[in-house]
């Protein structure tokens, strides 16, 4: 059994150095304490920087889940009654040791995806930041008094569903889970978290940061894939399930969530689009686009993955944006100067690949890049394709790649019903001059998420209930909070005399 203080050095050199060194995650954190895996099947890690083996993942059985279970099961009924302010005490400390820690949880997601290192530690002050947030937001309104008989009292209570489990993603996967768990935790639920294999060492270490500042059981802690996932999500003591990732893998839990009536978040794919208007600067507008398209390496939920140009600026934009895809310094994550980095792996970098070879030989021009750099590790380079349609995967499955697929559109109004189409609703982007058309995007597109000139960005809090196959339930803030909570109505009389 490691330390954590062994468990973070072991991830603690930059990327390039751990491509070379092996890393084995064999340990689960259940009931307080790091317990090795029994689990008999490993995955085995390779670095997105140069292909090398960098060690394996135990995955934990059906045993090693129900114990985990079990363990947060037990744990409910205290926690549950611990006082809000102790609950929000406990976060405010996970949060302190999150941000102490930052630079080791960095380079474990750098070693782990190959994300650039500034922004992998970044991403662990968010996480922090994210945790904080729920201690002090954790202490509202746990309910509300109705108007009813004047001898009588009636109020309605927010109350923990249970045991929670917590499935979080390999692209963004600390902030995703710290707030995700802030939420489930500060409104006494108990917690079983799996984080994603493909970011496995980052997302352990996250989750034991924060356990160790709980009471045992509360926050219980699964390496794994996704049959471990999928344990989790059949057993009957899960009251509620906490997703993000993949539209295919949201579908599997919701049918088998709602076979047996738990509750369910899901924040799973998207398509995003970004409409320019022809009013707009053109180097702007592409500096926009590609800020969407390239940030960590187009792996982000929320990356711009499609692009309707008006026609009028269409040819001033493309050529502005095949000059920063151009620009782009790809190279080692740890360097700050690099501004592209590896896909996660492999498999990533074939679909990728995919999409854009199938939307070339379909009709679209590739203007720039299109073909996987000649280096060892997942690389591919930031891409642009002009003349895409929407029948091409480019513009109508999740690519997940720093690909800016690109349509023209007529007119502002065609431009916009082209981006609320399709089978994602996560968010939308809107570049215009013009107040009528950004409040017509507001009030048109059919998603979660509208953003009117900036393609990142929004205030703390913020909820983002996602339509379609980009899932369903609040993402953030208060209604999150609400979401991790259920209702139940109380009416109080005296008795007679």
């Amino acid at each position: 059994m490691t330390t954590l203080d062994d468990a973070l050095t072991s991830t603690s050199t930059p990327a390039t150095d751990a491509a070379h060194r092996s890393v084995t995650l064999a340990e689960h954190w259940l009931d307080g304490a790091a317990v090795p895996a029994r689990g008999s099947r490993r995955l085995l890690r390779s670095s997105p920087v140069d292909g090398s083996r960098v060690g394996s993942v135990t995955v934990a059985d059906d045993d090693e889940v129900a114990a985990a279970v079990t363990g947060a099961a037990a744990a409910f009924d205290a926690w549950r009654r611990t006082p809000p302010a102790d609950r929000a005490a406990c976060l405010t400390a996970a949060a302190a040791a999150v941000r102490d820690h930052a630079e080791q949880l960095g380079a474990a997601l750098t070693a782990d995806t190959g994300r650039l290192l500034r922004t992998s530690i970044e991403s662990a002050r968010v996480a922090a930041d994210l945790l904080t947030e729920a201690a002090t937001t954790g202490l509202g309104p746990a309910g509300r008094t109705l108007a009813g008989a004047p001898a009588a009292l009636d109020v309605v209570r927010r109350e923990p569903h249970g045991v929670v489990a917590v499935l979080t993603p390999w692209n963004d996967p600390l902030p995703a889970a710290a707030g995700l768990l802030a939420a489930a935790l500060v409104t006494g639920n108990t917690v079983v978290h799996k984080p994603s294999e493909r970011s496995p060492h980052a997302g352990w270490l996250l989750g034991r940061l924060v356990a160790e500042q709980l009471p045992a059981g509360v926050l219980q802690v699964l390496a794994g894939d996704g049959s471990t996932g999928a344990a989790l999500v059949a057993d009957a003591r899960v009251a509620l399930i906490a997703h993000i990732g993949s539209s295919a893998t949201g579908r599997a839990i919701a049918a088998v969530a709602g076979a047996r009536g738990a509750r369910l978040l899901l924040e799973n794919g998207g398509k995003d689009a970004l409409v320019v208007d022809e009013d707009v600067d053109p180097a702007w507008a592409a500096a926009q686009i590609a800020l969407g398209a390239f940030t960590n390496t187009g792996q982000l939920c929320t990356s711009v993955e499609r692009v309707y140009l008006h026609e009028r600026v269409a040819d001033a934009v493309l050529d502005e944006l095949v000059r920063l895809a151009d620009a782009q310094t790809v190279g080692d994550p740890d360097d700050e100067g690099t501004e592209l980095g590896p896909l996660v792996d492999e498999l990533q970098l074939a679909v990728v690949a995919a999409h854009v070879d199938a939307a070339v030989a379909a009709g679209a021009r590739c203007l720039t890049g299109g073909r996987r750099l000649d280096r060892p590790g997942a690389w591919y380079p930031a891409t642009v394709l002009d003349g895409c349609t929407e029948e091409m995967d480019v513009l109508a499955t999740e690519t997940f790649g720093p690909v800016a697929a690109v349509r023209r559109a007529p007119d502002f109004d065609t431009a916009l019903a082209w981006a609320g189409s399709g089978r994602y609703g996560l968010a939308a982007t809107v570049l215009t001059g013009s107040l009528e058309h950004a409040l017509r995007a507001a009030d048109r597109l059919d998603v979660g998420t509208v953003k009117v000139n900036a393609v990142f960005g929004g205030a703390p809090g913020g909820s983002a209930d996602p339509r379609r196959d980009s899932g369903q339930g609040a993402g953030y803030g208060p209604d999150l909070l609400a979401a991790m909570t259920r209702l139940k109505a109380v009416h109080l009389e005296a008795p007679p005399r």
